[in-house]
């Protein structure tokens, strides 16, 4: 794998991907899962798309989800809670230099908190990074990963 090319690198991508997605809080982990495939899909980042897309299926039990969030978060089948936290993640990923005041107080309007944004921003920016690196290297997702969750 093209991410443990340098092993004391991806120990920490390992404990801070772990700290971020693997640790309790109020967003699921299928939401977690959503803010992933749809900033990687921004990002154009087959690799996460497609390996987060199998995962998202197996967390959410929705073969279809991860295809729709890929494709167009805002017309899938997602409550406008989700939405509004994708499109908080999509802005931290694409352009993060205009998040303000309006954008957390939206989140606060869907039951979000400080450290809830902060999770939703943290996620989106880990993998913001980790879709570079797939796609500088050319990723490709194992084969196995298109049929999970189907």
């Amino acid at each position: 794998m093209i991410m443990a090319r340098k092993p004391d690198e991806f120990r920490g991508f390992c404990t801070y991907y772990d700290a971020i997605m693997e640790t309790e809080c109020k967003i699921t982990k299928a939401e977690l899962e959503m803010i992933v495939v749809a900033t990687s899909a921004q990002n154009d980042c087959l690799y996460c798309v497609v390996s987060h897309g199998a995962v998202l299926r197996i967390r959410s039990k929705d073969k279809n989800i991860s295809d729709q969030i890929a494709i167009n978060y805002k017309k899938s089948k997602i409550t406008e809670r989700q939405r509004a936290m994708l499109d908080f993640a999509v802005k931290v990923a694409k352009e993060s230099q205009n998040i303000n005041d309006s954008d957390f107080k939206i989140l606060e309007s869907f039951g979000f908190d400080i450290e809830d944004a902060w999770r939703i921003a943290s996620v989106a920016s880990f993998f913001a990074m980790s879709n570079r690196l797939a796609n500088t290297f050319s990723m490709l997702p194992n084969e196995e990963f298109y049929a999970m969750g189907r």
